[in-house]
């Protein structure tokens, strides 16, 4: 199952009085609890366990993410791959394995290198600031790593960017704000349209530089 963030348009098909189901982990915004309560309408958050029991491990690409981190983002790495589990999502963990001291353009490669083989259908890089890693991991045609701080640019970077990579700042984010811009990214599709043309020539401008 996967991540969802309710908002208020979400309850205007629930009568009153009645109940959501959401999954483990899911996010609901200030406007949607106060619908919620003005309504009558109850929230009801699965717990990890059912949410396990009831996730697919049929193991397909669009359920996996690829997470990879130095030892500056290794605790969140930990953190955020439990969270991705719950989702119901496969993690391709590619390293650090501990906080000793590494370097971080080694896993940001190895998480765009997953995304763009197909091993996985997103990917999730963390280092202290999050910058080094989104600059190494889009060396790799095909990336398109986005440095989020906030629901807003993960939201924008998926709508408008079709991002493939998320990148974070361990030390710049509590580790909470950065389950939620985790699950806002994983929640947002591409729009298409007008955005298609310009992700398309950002496509071209990589292709003409590697020739």
């Amino acid at each position: 199952m996967a991540p969802r963030v309710l908002t208020a348009r979400d309850l205007e098909d629930t009568p009153d009085g009645g109940e959501v189901a959401l999954p483990h982990g899911a996010l609901v915004t200030d406007l949607a609890r106060e619908e919620a309560e003005r309504r009558g309408i109850s929230i009801r958050f699965a717990d990890a366990s059912e949410q396990r029991r009831a996730a697919p491990s049929t193991g397909a690409p669009a359920r996996v993410v690829a997470i990879g981190a130095d030892h500056g983002g290794y605790e969140l790495k930990q953190f955020l791959a439990g969270h991705l589990r719950d989702w119901g999502y496969t993690v391709l963990d590619q390293g650090a394995d501990s906080v000793q001291a590494v370097d971080y353009p080694d896993f940001a490669e190895a998480v765009a290198n997953a995304v763009v083989r197909g091993d996985a259908a997103l990917g999730v890089v963390i280092d202290s600031a999050g910058i080094g890693s989104a600059i190494a991991a889009n060396k790799v045609p095909g990336a398109r790593a986005a440095l989020c701080y906030d629901r807003a640019t993960a939201r924008n970077s998926r709508e408008h960017n079709d991002a493939n990579v998320l990148s974070l700042g361990a030390r710049l984010l509590p580790a909470e704000m950065a389950r939620e811009i985790l699950a806002v990214w994983l929640e947002t599709p591409f729009a298409g349209g007008r955005h298609l043309r310009r992700v398309d020539k950002i496509r071209a401008i990589e292709q003409r530089h590697s020739k």
